[in-house]
């Protein structure tokens, strides 16, 4: 059908276009009809608008209006009450009230509102007039409920005043005293005149009033006003709060939770937003101490212990608090606990444990580096928390109150269980009654110094020496209670990042603390001491980590103590530890890293067991230290008799990750010639690694220099200095030639260059030439600070570290005693945290330490001196004066900063001054050694380990290793007379002068001849030296046969140093030999080169 209609209207067009038409005219007809439409609704849309507009327009203008006039009527109002003699009665003041508060806006009403209050405050004030008492409204049975609902948005209204004012403003403080005013007044009925006489009576019904006030008050948020107005007015370096306005609202805070009888919810509150305003304690301590009182007689203190103790409370208030205001109420609560002595020793267990907590909480956050995440805190250090900056100010305040934690009153609370050990067994006669020898007692005046000093000696008749001896059960409570402050002092440690040597200082201020937890520590366990802590070790227990943090509070603030305490105080004075004491220690300590490392404990260790390794390594080396400066442990103390260095150097080979960690953190422990093997066989691998070996398939690259005797220190540092670093270490031949460029005689061998080598540091470290310089005393050296007259002295210094490294790696010792402080450098002490320039400083200048220890026990005023934090200096024939710090010579030395000054003097005089000198040497020196591998000796065996073992001459193994040229051999008798008087006629300086004699050094190799390089030699000579062509047969046959051609009696014995030779006429008589070799020895004579 569809395709035949279609079929007929294509055949008949005019049918098409006659129905278009018409359809067309349709559409247009509905399109005007639907636009009719649109437009009569768009007009009634906008009539309505229009009408709505007005409505609203009037309405408004209506509302202003209204406004206005009641404004007006109030403002009336209140003209006529200033002016008129007559008060208004509390009606007239109500109604007034409810019409400004209908119309009443913060921002237009503020003073209608300020004049609203004092009218109220005034009508309260006056006498016998109750119909004038604004509160007498409450009385009306048709208002009361309409008052009440009045006054709680009039005191709301106040609130909300207070949270914008700034009390630091002279206006605004007005009107914070007139807010806080009406707080005060309206929500405690003492001051109502209502209730006086018979109106006692009614007091129980308007308590209920003042109750449900101050219920609404809370239900809106009023201890957060609080805390904004108290946080406004303190939490800065000086508070803008008068007395009166701290007394009232502090009255205000306590009211809520007095009136609920301390509930939980209103003791969360009172914490959370008043006892964590910074340093509130305090300043309630300093501006209204009466305040504090009502604290103490509401036993708040002990509330807040006990509320805080539960633990998911404690964690709710820190959530609440975030980090730098659980900080503030910790403060607060410290200072509290130091005024509330009877409640603190009560209830010491639940304030140490909410401290932990906590304490714990912020620690958290606390990150060790900075990163986008955190941001920077006085106290805490880096935290991933939000800081509040604007309690920056009043950090001073926070940190004192902080540190009432570790200063003596609490510390004497808190271990009163600790501090109660006796540790003084007997009485010394020798003391008045009541004074004893322990080394506690401080000196009080000079003249005493000997008597303590022969009281110290006989220290072991005075008090026990403390060793572990166990018997004490690790589960008793006064086990725990220990425990738990440990586990306190620890995690403050750990979480006040930024005053963490307060800490330590304060915790060791007490000199019988740390012995007396020592002896605690004695006690534990069955056995006590090492085998208790290495069980704790493999248990993930709560009491065991609980006595680790007891070791580890031990350590941490032993270690501190040793470091700043100075000679006098360690050995003679003996504050704190005696030196046997030390010596206990130090084997506990000593066994118990070494079992850490050896039993893999180290190797996974982390987070608290990490930190536990490095706190009693620390304390160790420390300890370790000290002993290699001056001794105080016996022989062999360091050793581990059940390591066997077999054992040791297979791991090693094996790369075992214990003996690598073993050989980082405790080398002491292997003996020292074992050490030194171990350096010579990484010294040997990386030769054969750099192909510095002669093998049978290829031989070592070799470097020839020509060197001119009369240069020899001007061409050795230019043909030496731009060789590379592998080229120093390999093969280097030396050719001598004389001022007219003629080659000497001699051997082109490694002993040429053993000549150079010694020759070379023999002149650079000669004090004349003055890039060395030499100690006062015992004269060892260290680089001159006037050094830099040298033209490219930072060179010549870098190539003299070359030079000495050289020496090292081809194990030639050198007779260049070195000072003990720079030595520590050239092993990188001075980085460690162990490292402390005072205790170097004798090395370089006795005499000048004294001086400057003798400023630490001065006991007047130290500023009387006149001294400033610079150093005169008196530089070749000029005073020059260097500043310690910058403006130092403005700044005067007071008993405030002279340790300070103390320790800017000796950094100055052992690293300031020489800086550049020793970093280029050590540069140098560093090119050739590579510092792991010296890393295991002390700065003592590094100084044997460049100038060999100052051990006596071991005859027989010198005797073992010499090798014999021209005819003599071990059996001829010039070699038996020689050998018995080496070792019956000579003394032990003679024998060192002939071994100096013959090697140039008076020292022997460490590890015994065998490693003398060339091997020792003694060769018979027929002839002078300038006549010597060398062995022939004949002179060999002549010299086994002893056969003469004829008495060699005039002449000397001479050496060769650089081939370790000794040259020895064959002498007819033993008394010819020994005179002959005296007299040598003591000439020195001369090297003279084969």
């Amino acid at each position: 059908m569809d395709e035949y209609q279609f079929s007929s209207a294509e055949a008949n067009p005019q049918v098409t276009k006659m129905f278009g038409t018409a359809q067309s005219s349709k559409a247009q007809f509905l399109d005007k009809a639907r636009q009719a439409r649109e437009e009569r609704r768009e007009l009634k849309e906008r009539e309505r608008a229009a009408i709505q507009i007005q409505a609203l327009i009037r309405r408004f203008l209506c509302r202003c209006w209204l406004q206005r006039e009641i404004r007006r009527e109030v403002e009336d109002f209140f003209e006529i009450n200033e002016s008129a003699s007559s008060k208004r009665s509390a009606l007239s003041i109500f109604k007034i009230s409810r019409k400004l508060l209908f119309v009443f806006t913060i921002k237009e009403d503020k003073e209608r509102f300020e004049k609203l209050c004092r009218c109220i405050l005034s009508s309260m004030d006056v006498e016998n007039e109750p119909k004038v008492w604004y509160v007498s409204l409450a009385l009306s049975k048709d208002l009361t409920l309409l008052w009440i609902k009045q006054i709680k948005d009039i005191l709301w209204f106040c609130c909300e005043f207070l949270k914008q004012l700034k009390p630091d403003i002279l206006q605004d403080s007005k009107l914070v005293n007139l807010h806080l005013t009406m707080l005060v007044t309206f929500t405690d009925t003492s001051t109502w005149k209502i209730l006086r006489g018979k109106g006692e009576t009614l007091r129980p019904a308007m308590n209920h009033i003042c109750a449900n006030i101050m219920g609404h008050l809370n239900q809106k948020g009023f201890y957060s006003v609080l805390q904004i107005l108290l946080t406004n007015g303190l939490a800065r370096s000086r508070p803008s709060l008068s007395k009166g306005t701290l007394t009232a609202v502090f009255s205000l805070a306590l009211r809520p939770v007095i009136a609920a009888q301390f509930s939980d919810n209103l003791l969360r509150s009172l914490l959370i937003h008043i006892m964590s305003v910074p340093a509130i304690v305090t300043h309630l301590a300093t501006l209204t101490p009466e305040r504090l009182s009502v604290l103490e007689s509401h036993d708040l203190f002990r509330k807040f212990i006990l509320f805080l103790s539960r633990e998911a409370q404690c964690r709710d208030v820190c959530v609440c608090l975030e980090g730098s205001h659980t900080l503030c109420l910790l403060g607060n609560l410290i200072y509290l606990g130091s005024l509330n002595d009877k409640v603190l020793e009560d209830e010491t267990a639940h304030f140490v444990s909410v401290l932990i907590h906590m304490l714990s909480y912020c620690q958290k956050y606390v990150s060790q580096k900075k990163s986008n995440l955190t941001h920077w805190h006085p106290v805490l250090g880096w935290f991933s928390q939000t800081v509040d900056y604007g309690l920056n100010e009043s950090m001073p305040l926070l940190t004192k109150q902080l540190q009432h934690l570790w200063g003596v009153h609490l510390i004497r609370i808190l271990f009163s269980d600790v501090l109660s050990k006796k540790l003084v067994e007997t009485q010394d006669p020798t003391y008045p009654s009541g004074q004893t020898a322990s080394p506690q007692n401080s000196l009080p005046m000079k003249s005493q110094f000997n008597l303590f000093k022969r009281a110290f000696q006989k220290s072991a008749s005075v008090r026990n020496i403390l060793k572990p001896v166990g018997g004490k059960r690790v589960d008793s409570a006064e086990v725990q209670k220990v425990c738990s402050i440990c586990v306190l002092y620890q995690t403050t440690l750990t979480t006040l990042t930024q005053i963490r040597l307060q800490i330590l200082t304060g915790l060791t201020y007490l000199d019988d603390l740390l012995p007396k937890l020592w002896a605690f520590i004695c006690e534990l366990g069955p056995q006590g001491g090492l085998k208790l802590f290495l069980e704790c070790l493999n248990n993930d227990t709560e009491e065991s980590k609980r006595l680790l943090a007891m070791l580890m509070l031990f350590c941490d603030c032993s270690r501190h103590l040793i470091t700043i305490l100075d000679e006098i105080e360690v050995y003679e004075e003996q504050i704190s530890f005696k030196l046997e004491e030390l010596v206990t220690i130090s084997s506990f300590l000593n066994s118990f890293v070494f079992k850490m490392i050896w039993d893999g404990i180290v190797e996974n260790a982390k987070g608290d067991t990490l930190e536990l390794f490095h706190s009693v390594h620390g304390w160790l080396m420390i300890l370790y230290e000290r002993d290699c400066r001056r001794r105080f442990a016996p022989e062999d103390h360091w050793l581990r008799k059940d390591l066997k260095p077999s054992v040791l150097f297979q791991e090693l080979d094996k790369d075992k990750k214990r003996a690598q960690l073993l050989l980082q953190y405790i080398p002491h422990v292997i003996p020292h010639k074992n050490r030194v093997l171990l350096f010579r066989n990484m010294v040997t691998k990386e030769k054969e690694k750099l192909g510095l070996v002669e093998t049978s398939s290829a031989s070592p690259h070799v470097t020839h220099i020509t060197i001119r005797r009369s240069r020899m220190l001007e061409d050795g540092y230019e043909q030496l200095r731009p060789l590379t670093q592998n080229l120093m270490k390999g093969v280097i031949r030396v050719k001598f030639v004389n001022d007219l460029g003629v080659d000497e005689a001699g051997i082109d061998q490694d002993g040429v260059f053993k000549e150079f080598l010694e020759e070379i540091i023999k002149k650079v470290f000669d004090p004349a030439l003055n890039l060395f310089k030499t100690t006062s005393g015992d004269e060892r050296l260290y680089p001159s600070p006037t050094s830099y007259i040298h033209e490219n002295y930072l060179q010549l210094f870098e190539f003299v570290g070359k030079m000495l490294g050289k020496a090292v790696y081809e194990g030639i010792v050198v007779d260049v005693p070195f000072a003990s402080f720079f030595l520590s450098q050239l092993l990188g002490h001075r980085h460690s945290s162990f490292y402390s320039s005072v205790d170097e400083l004798p090395s370089l200048d006795s005499e000048f330490y004294k001086n400057l220890t003798s400023i630490k026990r001065y006991d007047g005023d130290i500023s009387d001196l006149g001294l400033t934090l610079s150093y005169d200096e008196d530089v070749m024939g000029q005073l020059v004066c260097h500043e310690l710090i910058p403006g130092g010579k403005t700044i005067p030395v007071t008993n405030e900063n002279k340790i300070s000054y103390i320790h800017l003097m000796a950094h100055f005089r052992m690293h300031t001054q020489i800086k550049s000198q020793t970093a280029a040497l050590i540069s140098g020196f560093r090119s050739i050694i590579k510092p792991e591998w010296i890393r295991m000796f002390s700065a003592p065996e590094l100084q044997r380990l460049i100038s060999g073992d100052n051990a006596e001459i071991d005859l027989e193994d010198l005797k073992k290793h010499t090798v014999y040229y021209g005819g003599f051999h071990g059996s001829h008798r010039v070699i038996i007379w020689l050998w018995d008087i080496l070792a019956n006629d000579f003394s032990p300086e003679e024998r060192a002068m002939f071994l100096k004699f013959v090697t140039s050094c008076s020292r022997p190799p460490l590890l015994g001849f065998a490693y003398l390089k060339p091997p020792f030699s003694i060769r018979c000579v027929e002839v002078s030296d300038d006549q010597d062509t060398g062995d022939t047969l004949g002179s060999v046959l002549r010299g086994f046969f002893t056969i003469r051609k004829k008495e060699p009696g005039g002449r000397l014995p001479t050496s060769s140093t650089c081939f370790n030779l000794l040259k020895l006429p064959n002498y007819s008589k033993k008394s010819i030999l020994r005179e002959k070799l005296r007299y040598a020895i003591s000439m020195n004579t001369g090297f003279e080169l084969s």
